[in-house]
């Protein structure tokens, strides 16, 4: 178990989840409540599943959170771009959130490496 305020993913992806509501409030208020709540939905899906993988009992535990983590930002990917192509959402603002989402999403996957390999570690009889 550690601390997830210690780590940089955690805050990267605090601060995404941050800006990722901002963004949505300039939504249309009518037609595109549903995409405005998943967006919001799966920016705070990645900083609760980081959280929760920290309390996990084992390395792997924490790696399978990690992975879920990463499906998360993947599916706020796509839903920035389904923003951009409905035209609720400045293209500045798009490329912004999309360069933080696959910035977290690399460091997720770095921090998954990290674990994994610790895990393995630890399995080894030595």
């Amino acid at each position: 178990m550690q601390d997830f305020r210690k780590l940089r993913v955690w805050k990267q992806a605090h601060e995404l989840a941050i800006n990722v509501r901002r963004a949505t409030r300039a939504f249309p208020k009518r037609g595109f409540g549903a995409l405005q709540t998943q967006m919001v939905r799966a920016a705070e899906s990645v900083v609760f599943t980081i959280v929760e993988g920290c309390g996990a009992s084992t390395q792997k535990d924490f790696a399978r959170f990690l992975d879920m983590a990463i499906r998360s930002t993947m599916e706020l990917e796509s839903q920035v771009q389904l923003a951009l192509d409905y035209i609720v959402m400045h293209p500045r603002v798009a490329i912004s959130l999309t360069v933080q989402i696959v910035d977290v999403r690399r460091m997720l996957c770095g921090l998954r490496k990290k674990v994994r390999e610790a895990d393995n570690k630890s399995a080894d009889p030595e």
